[in-house]
């Protein structure tokens, strides 16, 4: 199984400093849903890790994250593709959950759901967290300079050989032209 790791906010959608808090605030990167629709058809199945602790601080509750999800699948679909699934972790940055990104409890739980190694999967992220919870468990990391991107590679510390990507659109045509 062809297996692809997307970070959500900032990679598929805008991020925002304040939380994405409802469906009308998630709006996708220009050229994200159509990259998301390549990768399927070229046999992909894409997968989305996200923390999401805007939960966890009570800014939005379960079922206004699952209409934030319901929005961005239908978007997807509309564009041609589609998310297997979506694996978040709901608590706040000062909980002591395995799952929150960096830790790499969300990438052991799509392995185990998954039944599929994460050696070698690329992992699509804009944040040093994301890098390094993909780096965790075998993964290939991917930084994209949109949403907090630029900012983590200025920031370094990225594991070594991370390559850079100006958007997602731009990271799936390298894994394409890889696997061509």
């Amino acid at each position: 199984m062809k297996l692809v790791i997307l970070d959500r906010d900032g990679v598929i959608n805008f991020d925002s400093d304040q939380f994405i808090k409802n469906p009308q605030e998630w709006q996708p990167i220009p050229g994200s849903l159509e990259a998301i629709a390549r990768l399927c058809q070229a046999g992909y199945r894409v997968v989305v890790a996200s923390n999401q602790s805007g939960v966890g601080r009570g800014l939005f509750d379960m079922s206004t994250l699952n209409a934030i999800h319901a929005k961005m699948h239908k978007l997807v679909a509309q564009a041609g593709g589609r998310i297997d699934a979506v694996f978040f972790c709901p608590h706040a940055a000062d909980s002591r959950c395995a799952c929150r990104k960096p830790k790499p409890g969300l990438f052991q739980e799509i392995a185990t759901r998954m039944r599929r190694d994460l050696r070698g999967v690329p992992a699509i992220g804009d944040s040093l967290r994301d890098m390094q919870a993909a780096h965790a468990v075998g993964a290939r990391p991917m930084l994209v300079k949109t949403g907090k991107g630029i900012r983590t590679l200025e920031g370094g510390q990225m594991p070594e050989g991370t390559p850079v990507y100006e958007d997602l659109a731009d990271a799936v045509r390298a894994i394409l032209a890889e696997a061509a």
